[in-house]
């Protein structure tokens, strides 16, 4: 198992650099999907780059700390919060798949999203044969889906956060 723990941050780095550099110029080319979907779009309301990749690099620490902790201390809980962890990374995969299919429209996500699907579907299979089934690794699989869950929402709150502070730091300095 552990040939594979170190394949999650690089699969997360190569899947968010896809939309770190689409998603702002996505968001300006195409305003109409405020009005259209403002449920799904509300989330990126005053979007900034500066937002965005400090959310995407808050992201990417328990992706790097837990793949660094079980590759170098393994232990069924680690392998089981890892497994959890990619697991919910690749459930959201589907969601950005989702999107692109409701709106009909190309989302700068879903092509690493395509060609990562199947490397992870190959990934957590192997994974799943080689980990134990016992109780601690399936409450740490539980609690890595949920740290993940809880860690979208910090992220999304990171980015809110600076996108306001830039917004307001750019009306003072207008004349």
């Amino acid at each position: 198992m552990r040939e594979y723990i170190l394949l999650l941050p690089l699969i997360f780095i190569f899947h968010d650099m896809e939309e770190l550099a689409g998603f702002g110029w996505f968001f300006r080319n195409n305003p109409w999907l405020f009005e259209r979907f403002p449920n799904v779009m509300n989330t990126y309301k005053g979007f900034t780059n500066e937002g965005f990749t400090l959310a995407v690099y808050e992201e990417f620490i328990p992706f790097f700390g837990v793949s660094l902790l079980a590759y170098y201390f393994p232990c069924s809980f680690l392998y089981g919060l890892w497994y959890g962890i990619f697991l919910a990374f690749f459930g959201h995969f589907f969601i950005h798949i989702g999107h692109t299919i409701y709106i009909r429209k190309y989302i700068p996500c879903v092509a690493t999203s395509i060609i990562c699907v199947p490397i992870s579907s190959y990934i957590l299979i192997r994974c799943a044969l080689l980990m134990n089934g016992d109780v601690v690794t399936a409450i740490a699989v539980v609690l890595g889906v949920i740290l993940m869950i809880a860690n979208f929402y910090v992220a999304h709150g990171i980015m809110h956060y600076v996108n306001r502070r830039i917004s307001n730091t750019a009306n003072y300095l207008l004349p």
